[in-house]
C-alpha cells in the first residue's frame, strides 16, 4: 500500500509498516497542503492511504466519497506511541479503500 504520512506523522513509525511504501507530505512537497488539498493531492498521485494526527479531519472535510483511507493516530508523540506501534500496523493492514480510522494510544 502507498501510504502518505501527514506532517505531524512521527517519522519513526515507518520501518515498522513493513510491505508498504510510505512518503512524507514534505517529500511530495505537499507540506503546506491543508486537509481537502492534501486528501485531493494524495488520491491524484494514488496514495491509498493518508496517516494523519489531525482528530477534526472528518468534522471538517467530506470524507464520503474518498477513496483514499484515513488513519488517525491518537498521539503524534513518538516516546508515547512507540510501546503502542502494534496497534497502528494491525490498523493500517486492515483498512479498506475509503475508510476512516482512529487509533486512540492509551497513555499510561
Amino acid at each position: 500500500m502507498l501510504i502518505l504520512f501527514d506532517q505531524a506523522t512521527p517519522v519513526p513509525l515507518r520501518p515498522f509498516l513493513k510491505g508498504h511504501i510510505v512518503r512524507t507530505a514534505a517529500q511530495e512537497g505537499w507540506d503546506r497542503l491543508r486537509n481537502g488539498d492534501l486528501l485531493n493531492a494524495a488520491e491524484d498521485a494514488g496514495f491509498e492511504m493518508l496517516l494523519t494526527t489531525d482528530k477534526n479531519m472528518r468534522y471538517q472535510q467530506n470524507l464520503a466519497l474518498r477513496r483514499i483511507a484515513i488513519l488517525v493516530l491518537g498521539q503524534q508523540n513518538w516516546n508515547l506511541l512507540r510501546p503502542h506501534v502494534q496497534l497502528v500496523v494491525d490498523a493500517v493492514n486492515a483498512a479498506a479503500p475509503g475508510s476512516y480510522i482512529e487509533v486512540e494510544i492509551p497513555i499510561r
